[in-house]
């Protein structure tokens, strides 16, 4: 079983929930983008805890590994929702990848009770520069999704996906924003002020979700 490595990133003084991170397919929960995220939704007072998958786990030691397969993925983040505490709303969120697995374990009859709902930053809608779409599960949610996407991310970029029907997830876009939420400098924009942005629309989605339950 892989390590829950809590982040304690900028403690929040009052938390209203509980955020368990999952990592990208190519960098791990400690990356700089993770922790930046970490920092901005503690500041929204969301208490986040990020974990591992394994083969990341094996990688950080010096046996580099690729992802599982998916139902592996689904089967360790639903172990890390098991050791999560219960006295704070559950949410589960994923960068990339990890959005990916996390919204396969919401559409399947597995996910615990207390998961409130997902959030996924920067979605892998599908392979760079290939037709071959990973939304199938949509259809099958059975928790609210929201998705923060860069407007030019090649994973699926707003002209990608403006005129595709997806009614089953809220997607919220990050102006001139890539994969990274990194933009373009004629934006004027940083990836701070982005990811900034995505923990702000975050909790707000986390506050609503709250509400509804």
């Amino acid at each position: 079983m892989p390590e829950l490595l809590v982040q304690s990133v900028v403690k929040a003084s009052k938390p209203i929930a509980r955020l368990l991170l999952c990592h990208g397919a190519g960098a791990p929960v400690q990356s700089e983008f993770c922790q930046l995220l970490a920092e901005q939704l503690t500041e929204q007072n969301i208490e986040v805890w990020g974990f591992n998958f394994a083969y990341m786990q094996k990688t950080l030691t010096g046996h580099r590994q690729l992802p599982a397969k998916m139902p592996v993925l689904m089967a360790e983040l639903l172990e890390q929702i098991r050791q999560v505490p219960t006295d704070l709303p559950l949410f589960i969120a994923g960068k990339s990848m990890g959005g990916r697995v996390a919204t396969l374990l919401a559409a399947s009859d597995l996910l615990p009770a207390q998961v409130n709902a997902v959030i996924a930053f920067g979605y892998p809608f599908h392979p760079p520069k290939k037709d071959s779409w990973r939304i199938e599960h949509f259809a099958d949610l059975k928790r609210p999704v929201l998705v923060l996407q860069g407007e030019r991310d090649p994973f699926g970029s707003i002209q990608e996906l403006v005129n595709r029907s997806l009614p089953e997830i809220a997607i919220r876009w990050l102006k001139s924003g890539d994969h990274d939420f990194l933009p373009l400098k004629k934006s004027g924009l940083s990836q701070q002020q982005l990811i900034e942005q995505a923990a702000t629309i975050s909790r707000s989605f986390i506050n609503e979700c709250i509400l509804e339950n």
